[in-house]
């Protein structure tokens, strides 16, 4: 008789050429929902630290509908520029006040993307499914809530932003 198949998590995959990924330092993966005042509240501190930080979509919509909208911004955002895809985001994280649909275009059109195209890739297909990807691989590594990070040690436990400054203070 073989042994049943563990029901644990999965590790989240390594990133992907495709993933937003900034700076240098050891690495880490974090799961964040945009319209999540504590991921807000944490973004400042641990984008500062110097890591190789990996950002992937965790859109709790039941909580906060307005997020899927906010994710989609990036990653159109995204498809003109990675640039813009930090710049963006940053800044939805630094303003969760001002994230209604004319306040995205004015982000828009001040980091100089195509109106238009953003329009039209925010509320795609391909956009849609990236950022269900990224909410599919959370929910098999486990992730539950947001912020949520993982390091090459694993899952992250307690307070985010201080396991992410021990990591990097490691690496340094």
């Amino acid at each position: 008789m073989t042994e049943p198949a563990s029901l644990g998590s999965a590790p989240p995959p390594a990133p992907a050429s495709d993933d937003h990924v900034r700076g240098d330092g050891p690495e880490a993966l974090v799961y964040l929902d945009l319209a999540c005042p504590r991921c807000a509240g944490t973004w400042a501190e641990i984008s500062a630290l110097p890591l190789r930080l990996c950002v992937r979509h965790f859109p709790l919509t039941a909580k906060r509908p307005r997020s899927p909208a906010l994710h989609a911004a990036t990653e159109a955002a995204a498809l003109q520029s990675e640039g813009s895809f930090w710049e963006l985001w940053d800044s939805l994280l630094a303003d969760r006040a001002h994230v209604d649909d004319p306040h995205l275009w004015e982000r828009a059109e001040r980091l100089g993307l195509d109106l238009d195209r953003f329009e039209r890739d925010r509320r795609s297909a391909a956009v849609e499914g990236r950022v269900r990807r990224d909410f599919v691989s959370g929910i098999r590594a486990g992730v539950t809530e947001t912020p949520s990070g993982f390091s090459a040690a694993g899952p992250i436990r307690g307070d985010l932003s201080e396991a992410l400054a021990e990591l990097a203070a490691e690496g340094a």
